[in-house]
Order: structure tokens, then sequence, then C-alpha cells
């Protein structure tokens, strides 16, 4: 077996996550030992996963790569897509914090507590978050505080609060502090009307003036544990700071502007009939892919990331826009639907890869599967005037990421990119069906296109 360590899987003691070909393990280490056997035998492992708040595993015999060092190999269920947290919208984020605090709950009531709680160890199965970090549980010490609160903080409770009461992008910020928003930013940048609020007033602005306080006297690793907690800290004190932190996140919203992509297709100049025509086509060019994954760039508000969905494959539906991505989550929630995935991704400057030598985040294109659909439908003129983007380069990182593509092109005279042109400057002259056709076929051969009814527009369905 060839061991490839993931590249964010290296600063935990109790093990580490490796590949091997197309499949993915679990290495236990023997430090570890005691608290795996104990999750396993104690019954939450058992009732974790029959509620989904865990992903199962089964355990492997593979030979070991370190004998005096390995206790255990698991192999886990594989999750389809690997997202982060500053990909996510208000409601998934607000879930994942819940489900997080859901899994708390319940290790509680079987002696064991969670000792990590970034939102790394959440991702998005079925439609729903799910904890994945089977090496987070820990024996519970009566008196011990939870030494995850902080983290728990910074992780999700920090980005909540400014998506909810001061800017929904600020999310972003995630990805700027990959061990979760300082406290005292997120305190500097709520309004102040939120410290009168008993959640984010004790579990924010108090959490990180305790933090400031210990800077000064020399005492961070106090703070990063337990700044607001007694060291004396009882099961009912554990349970009523659970109930406060859920309490709190349960409390915010957000309340969603209007953008002119959370509602697209409601306010576009396609017909009815023109509508219906383009589901119809493309129905028939996803059923002619064949491939089990299509990535939907600027989904909008998911109508054609559905389409995908209902033939079974395994939907990326993503957008720029948060209002957006926030209604396509809260429609999958509503219908219980399992085969899509949305996030928020900028196209023109997709998620970059982060951390310790830029290999512990993979950046957006490398964890799309190649052999992927992509569907990019009313999305070439807004990278190509809006973004100023050749085509020559839009289809080379297209190229890239899928084997097939199903893409519309939206000629000049349409009112849409008649719009657009109205504010930019420039005439674009390479902006034309000609130039469009002869940078797809460098990458693609285009076996069919179609033109919409009622349109200028036309669809093209091509493949490697």
């Amino acid at each position: 077996m060839s061991r490839i360590i993931d590249g964010g899987s290296f600063k935990d003691p109790s093990g580490y996550v490796f590949h091997d070909g197309n499949d993915l393990f679990r290495s236990v280490n023997k430090c570890y030992r005691g608290n795996y056997d104990q999750l396993m035998q104690s019954g939450l492992y058992e009732a974790l996963v029959a509620t989904k708040l865990l992903v199962p595993h089964t355990e492997v015999e593979i030979v070991a790569s370190n004998p005096e060092n390995e206790y255990k190999v698991l192999l886990p269920q594989r999750i389809p897509f690997i997202s982060y947290p500053y990909e996510w919208s208000f409601s998934m984020l607000k879930d994942a914090a819940l489900t997080t605090l859901g899994v708390m709950e319940r290790s509680l009531e079987f002696e064991m507590v969670l000792k990590d709680a970034n939102a790394y160890n959440m991702q998005f199965l079925h439609g729903k978050p799910i904890f994945i970090d089977t090496l987070s549980f820990e024996s519970y010490i009566e008196g011990r505080p939870w030494v995850a609160y902080g983290q728990f903080c910074r992780h999700f409770l920090a980005p909540l609060a400014l998506m909810a009461y001061t800017d929904v992008r600020l999310s972003s910020l995630l990805a700027m502090n990959l061990d979760g928003i300082p406290l005292d930013l997120a305190s500097g940048l709520l309004p102040r009307r939120t410290r009168i609020k008993l959640g984010l007033g004790l579990h924010i602005h108090a959490h990180a003036r305790s933090i400031a306080r210990a800077d000064r006297a020399d005492r961070a690793d106090r703070a990063i544990t337990a700044p607001v907690i007694s060291r004396k800290f009882s099961r009912m004190a554990m349970k009523a700071l659970i109930d406060s932190m859920k309490a709190t996140i349960q409390a915010l919203s957000w309340k969603q502007p209007q953008t002119a992509w959370g509602d697209y297709y409601a306010n576009t100049n396609y017909t009815k009939a023109a509508l219906d025509n383009k589901k119809k086509i493309v129905r028939e060019f996803l059923a002619r892919s064949k491939n089990k994954v299509v990535l939907d760039l600027g989904s909008n508000d998911g109508t054609f990331s559905r389409l995908a969905a209902e033939t079974g494959c395994f939907t990326l539906s993503c957008d720029f826009d948060p209002v957006a991505v926030e209604r396509n989550y809260l429609w999958i929630k509503k219908t219980s639907e399992q085969n899509m995935l949305p996030l928020i991704i900028n196209i023109l400057n997709p998620t970059p890869a982060l951390g310790w030598m830029n290999e512990e985040r993979k950046s957006f294109t490398e964890r799309v599967p190649r052999n992927c659909t992509v569907l990019a439908l009313a999305l070439i003129h807004h990278l190509s005037i809006t973004g100023n983007v050749p085509f020559d380069k839009i289809f080379t990182w297209i190229g890239s990421v899928g084997n097939r593509l199903i893409i519309e092109f939206i000629p000049k005279d349409d009112s849409q990119v008649l719009e657009m042109l109205r504010i930019r400057t420039g005439t674009f002259p390479d902006y034309k069906i000609d130039e469009f056709i002869r940078s797809i076929g460098q990458y693609y051969h285009n076996t069919e296109n179609v033109k919409l009814e009622e349109t200028k527009r036309t669809l093209f369905y091509n493949e490697k």
C-alpha cells in the first residue's frame, strides 16, 4: 500500500487521514486507543451513526506503516465533495454549528466530549451536515471545562453573528483565519447593540475581553481553553453551556436582501416557452453525458442544478451570490433533496489552496472531479464582458475540470448583453460566436448545438 497523507491531516497526534489510489482511510494512533475503544464500546458510535450525526466507518486489516504507533485503520464512508465553511451559506453554517452541539450533547450522555469543535470537522452528505472526525472524542472528566469552547466560538458563533448583524460576506474572514475568526476582531466588527444580547454578550464580547486580560497577564493557554469559565466545571454547568450556545445560535437569523441572482429565472428575458425548451434540451444533454457528477457554474437559484440532481447525478451548484446559495440550500432542506450541494464560489476568483504549504485546504479546482459534466448556462457573457476574461482563458480553466460541457452562448444583440454593454466601455470585438466555437475546439469536440426557441441564444454540447 502506498500511503499519501492528506495535506490537512498532520496536526492531530491521535491519527491521520491518508489516500491509497481512490480509497480514503483514517489511521488511529496507539495514543488514542483508550478514547477510540470507549467511543466504540460505550454505544456512542452506534447512537451517533444511527441518528446520522457521525459518518460511519469499518475497521480494515491493512499492514501498518508504523506498527509501533498504529492501532487501527478505518475505512469511512466517502463524502462526495469536501467543502469548506467559507463556501457555505448562512443556514449551512448555522446547521453545521447546531449539529456540532448535537454531537457534543449526545457524547456527554455516554461520558465523552468533543476535544475539537472546528468547522472543518463538518461536511454535507445527502443535503445535511454530518460530523466526520472520528478522533475528536475523549473521555469526560468531571470538573474539567470544555476545551473546545473557544474553538467553537471562533469557527461558528463569531462568523454567524457577523453574517447576521454586520454583513453576510464577512464569512470570507474564515478563509483568512483557518482557526476561526479571532473574537476581538468579531467583537469590534459587531454593532454595539449585540453587547446587551445575553448569548453574544457572554460568548463573544465578554469572551474577547477575558482573552485580552489573560494575554496581558501572560496566561494565553488558559484563555484558549476556558476564558470565561471556572476550572471547577460541573456536569450541570457543561449542559448549561451547551444549552446557552444552542439558544444563541438558534436566535441568529439573516434577513436576505433582494439580488438579481436570488430569483434569476423569475426576472429574465426568457418566455415560458423558451425556458421550457431550454430545460428540455439540457435534460437531453445531461442524459447523453452519462457522468455521475455535474458542476453547475453560475447556478443562480439552482433551477438547472435540480434538473441534474433529478437524473441521479451528484450536483455541485455554485454561485457567487450568498442569497442565491442560501435559497438553494433552504429549498434542499424543504424538499429533502440528497443529490445537491450548493456552494458560494466566485468563478472569477475560485477558492484558492490555503494553510501550511498551501496544502491544508485544497483549491476548488483541485477538489472538482475530472470526470464531471460542466453546466455553464447564462454564464459566458458575465465572465467575458463583466470579468473581461478572454474565451481562451475561460475554456482553459473549464477544460481542466470537466470532460463534458453543456454551455450557452448569448450573442451581443441579446437584451441582457446589451444592458451589460451599456455600462461597459469598449466594444469587445472578440465576443462573437465564431471565436467562441474556436476557443472551445481547443479542448472539446462539439457534438451538437441547438438554438433556443424564442431567443437568440444557442446551447452547445461538447465532449473531450
